[in-house]
């Protein structure tokens, strides 16, 4: 698995965030839904990785810098046909390495409460972070989880 800074004019790029846009405003209300669209993915507090093997897009992850030592991770998504294969993992431990690299003492992440987030919200705990309380611009919501970790 290869990862790579991305200007997200890929097309296989482009069809993943679009993807991932999609299946977030679908599991969301609209005043719910903290996903980035392509636009917002490129603004210059954004960095923004894909994922490859060989030719294919298999995942992507960002981190927006919200402060010069607080990171937040956004748009994390592994593509359907590499589910379970260890993407979402390769990617989380990049982007932590990075916020370390940054000199970042805390990356936190916001994602949803319901069974079809299980599965991120276990492997982000696997990794350390813990439940916390809304961070930067966001405020509680029933429709949102917020986790956090300290570097």
């Amino acid at each position: 698995m290869q990862f790579k800074i991305d200007d997200l004019t890929d097309s296989k790029v482009i069809k993943l965030v679009t993807e991932h846009f999609n299946s977030m405003a679908e599991q969301s209300p609209p005043e719910s839904m903290h996903a980035l669209n392509l636009e917002a993915l490129r603004k210059p507090e954004i960095t923004f990785w894909s994922a490859w093997k060989g030719e294919e897009c298999i995942g992507c992850g960002a981190i927006k810098e919200l402060d010069p030592q607080h990171g937040e991770i956004k748009s994390m998504r592994t593509s359907s046909a590499h589910l379970r294969k260890g993407v979402a993992k390769g990617l989380l431990q990049h982007i932590i390495q990075e916020a370390k690299r940054r000199g970042y003492l805390r990356i936190s992440l916001e994602t949803g409460p319901t069974d079809s987030f299980e599965p991120a919200r276990r492997l982000y705990a696997s990794f350390g972070f813990q439940y916390c309380q809304p961070f930067s611009d966001y405020t509680e919501d029933p429709n949102s989880v917020y986790m956090t970790k300290e570097l």
